[in-house]
């Protein structure tokens, strides 16, 4: 009977022994997905005017309420806009600003621009990460002739750096939209 008591503890000290062996990896830190409700575009004319303000604000995340999007108004043809974007998280009291977070990662994200359907518009980026790539927080508009049309803002995690643009950039997106511009 003590034979089997000591082959017994000898079996559970082996097993304990080799389950809690320094060979293990070490798990991998978990990087949270971000919650953005609103993104905010501000567009100031470069020496004075109208600033025309973008947003998209989902106060429900992905509830079954469609995003508010919002143009304050039209972009003034021939002029430069100085641009700037935020973007938070409004279900915390008070509202998270998402934006210091993809400054603070800059080599993790990037925020691209499309512009479509005719409208008339060069945007250069004003802001790159520690590596000279693109951030995009903050970027030049220049408005053209008088048109209509799209202008898009995608924020991209961890895309592939430095990248030609939106279509090889890879990684996910954070969050996208839309708006309808008009250039008067």
């Amino acid at each position: 009977m003590k034979t089997v008591k000591i082959l017994t503890l000898l079996m559970l000290g082996g097993t304990l022994l080799t389950s809690c062996s320094d060979d293990d990896p070490a798990p991998e830190p978990i990087n949270e997905e971000e919650i953005i409700t609103t993104l905010t575009v501000t567009l100031t004319p470069d020496g004075g005017g109208t600033t025309v303000t973008l947003q998209s604000q989902d106060l429900d995340g992905d509830g079954p309420n469609a995003p508010v999007v919002t143009v304050s108004g039209d972009l003034v043809a021939g002029t430069t806009y100085n641009g700037g974007i935020v973007v938070l998280n409004e279900t915390e009291t008070p509202a998270e600003n998402i934006t210091e977070e993809v400054e603070e990662e800059d080599d993790e994200h990037q925020f691209f621009y499309t512009v479509g359907g005719g409208l008339d518009v060069t945007t250069e980026y004003a802001n790159f990460d520690g590596n000279g790539n693109p951030l995009g927080t903050e970027f030049t508009l220049i408005s053209g002739a008088a048109s209509s049309g799209t202008l898009a803002f995608t924020l991209r995690h961890e895309p592939t750096k430095p990248n030609t643009g939106l279509a090889d950039a890879g990684g996910e997106t954070d969050i996208a939209v839309t708006f309808n511009v008009t250039v008067q």
